[in-house]
């Protein structure tokens, strides 16, 4: 099991660093797949493997000036408040309503990823007051919901942000930026109750950095957007099947 926990995460934080979304859409149902506890170690460890993912990636998509740092920091900060909240609900609610709100949230990021993977990049990006007003309420939806169930919310910012204007690599770099902050704080939400293997946390976490790093690299210098953009949807619809079929 810490064999196939530690591939799995290494293959999923490569891809999902290009996108700049950490991989929560992924660690959550691999590790319930696998037979870990989901409010125990499942959540938890997928936002800490999430912030760190997205920490990560942000080396070299700073390097390559592709992170909006001062359009991004009110949704940054708005994820970082609201984050904590979703993840302190979440003890309250059943694991059942938990996995189905997951399976949910996962179908409609794939739908919305393939809806507009063939779809240019927008010309004009809206002005900084209304990415700070709109995209503060936006993110703090997207951090509640991610501090909730354990996601970190990147699957709503970063489609949200290409709404706003920003090219496809630009909205990956940003989303990362934003979601290390709520990923990060959702993880400290679910602190005081998460029991998780030491061994476990080690190999993931060092599976994480260096995918991380080879994928956000690949990324930032070779990766067309449109290829991107396919693989994340078509890989979201399946796992969204997947989970609900069993549940429905």
């Amino acid at each position: 099991m810490l064999f196939w926990s530690t591939v799995l995460i290494f293959v999923v934080s490569f891809f999902f660093s290009m996108l700049g979304l950490g991989g929560g859409m992924l660690y959550v149902p691999i590790f319930h797949w696998l037979g870990f506890a989901l409010k125990d170690v499942v959540i938890p460890l997928g936002l800490l493997l999430n912030g760190l993912n997205t920490l990560i990636a942000l080396i070299p998509y700073g390097k390559k000036h592709l992170v909006d740092w001062k359009g991004g920091l009110p949704m940054a900060a708005s994820a970082l408040i609201f984050a904590p909240i979703g993840a302190l609900l979440a003890t309250r609610v059943p694991n059942h309503l938990l996995l189905v709100l997951f399976a949910l949230m996962v179908l409609l990021a794939a739908g919305r990823t393939l809806w507009v993977a063939n779809q240019p990049d927008k010309e004009r990006v809206l002005s900084f007051g209304r990415r700070a007003l709109i995209g503060s309420i936006v993110a703090g939806a997207a951090g509640f919901l991610g501090g909730m169930l354990g996601i970190g919310g990147g699957f709503i910012i970063g489609p949200f942000l290409m709404w706003m204007g920003y090219k496809t690599k630009q909205a990956a770099a940003t989303t990362a930026y934003i979601v290390t902050f709520s990923s990060f704080s959702g993880f400290l939400g679910h602190a005081a109750h998460m029991t998780i293997d030491p061994i476990l946390l080690g190999t993931t976490v060092a599976a994480v950095i260096v995918a991380s790093l080879l994928g956000s690299g690949f990324m930032a210098h070779r990766a067309k957007p449109v290829w991107v953009k396919w693989f994340y949807g078509v890989l979201l619809l399946g796992v969204a099947v997947k989970m609900l079929l069993p549940i429905l």
